[in-house]
């Protein structure tokens, strides 16, 4: 089992969801979240006064997957979630030690769905 994080520009979410759901992965979490990296920040000009925003916006995916998943998933999220540019994102991979599902105690492979 593998915990997959994937850090991507918002925009790019529903084509990463459709694609993920092309290769049978239909369960996931989605956050906005606040981050910075090598884009280093917006840079904007108000009322003459330039300001420079180093947290960007970016849409956080948490997967739960069994194994045989885990090349679907990364491969699908590669597909679709880039622009070819800096800030397109990164994906990370855990090792999942457990799942339980809460409804009914399943363990495992089993309750990752």
């Amino acid at each position: 089992m593998k915990y997959i994080i994937a850090i991507i520009r918002p925009h790019r979410l529903l084509e990463v969801k459709h694609e993920l759901e092309k290769n049978e992965i239909h369960l996931m979490t989605v956050s906005d979240v606040l981050g910075c990296g090598r884009q280093k920040g917006v840079t904007e000009v108000y009322r003459g006064v330039t300001e420079v925003d180093n947290l960007l916006r970016k849409t956080k995916i948490e997967i739960a997957v069994n194994d045989e998943y885990l090349d679907a998933a990364i491969n699908a999220i590669m597909k679709a979630a880039p622009e070819k540019e800096v800030g397109d994102g990164k994906i990370f991979v855990f090792d999942l030690q457990e799942c339980l599902r809460i409804r009914t105690g399943e363990k495992g492979n089993l309750a990752i769905g």
